[in-house]
């Protein structure tokens, strides 16, 4: 009888560090999130000031523009990981081609305006690239812990789940890489 209360108190110590260690996992994934969802705002908020810069000088670049403004209005929307990655990558490579006209139009580049929201979202693309790579480390450990024994049996009985990597498309990211004049 002593035999069996202590493997019983020894399975039971077991699978409540194991979920505590799930629940640390999955609020680490959470409060990732939150810091990717605050550089994303800070980027949305900063899109349509820099529409309304281009629209001053460069009024006719009309498709240009509505496509920043609906990749904007679709990445407000999204909330799963992996569709905003999509619709992110997109709104960077929008971003990139608004910052090509700068090229095409003098008065633009020598906006002050214009050339502070361009330090302003390259900074965010910063933060944005740092807390992407602690979200995913975070989703990689919880993935991990989520699909190992004895972790999934715990995961399981909880209803711990996997998450979503927050990734951008390769080929969008190096291709939209926001630069300022040297």
């Amino acid at each position: 009888m002593t035999l069996f209360l202590v493997i019983a108190a020894a399975l039971f110590l077991g699978g409540a560090l194991l979920f505590n260690r799930l629940v640390r996992l999955r609020n680490q994934v959470e409060a990732a999130w939150a810091d990717i969802d605050v550089q994303l705002n800070r980027r949305h908020d900063l899109v349509p000031q820099l529409v309304n810069a281009v629209r001053a000088y460069a009024g006719h670049e009309r498709a240009t523009l509505e496509a920043v403004t609906e990749l904007r209005a679709q990445a407000v929307a999204t909330d799963s990981p992996r569709k905003l990655g999509l619709v992110e990558s997109a709104l960077e490579q929008a971003l990139a081609r608004i910052f090509a006209l700068r090229e095409s139009y003098p008065e633009l580049r020598a906006n002050e305006n214009f050339a502070q929201l361009q330090r302003d979202l390259v900074e965010v693309e910063d933060h944005l690239q740092y807390a992407r790579r602690f979200y995913n480390g975070a989703v990689r450990d919880l993935n991990t812990a989520v699909q190992r024994v004895p972790d999934v049996v715990v995961a399981r009985a909880f209803g711990v789940r996997q998450a979503e990597f927050f990734q951008a498309e390769t080929e969008a990211r190096s291709s939209a890489r926001l630069e300022i004049d040297p």
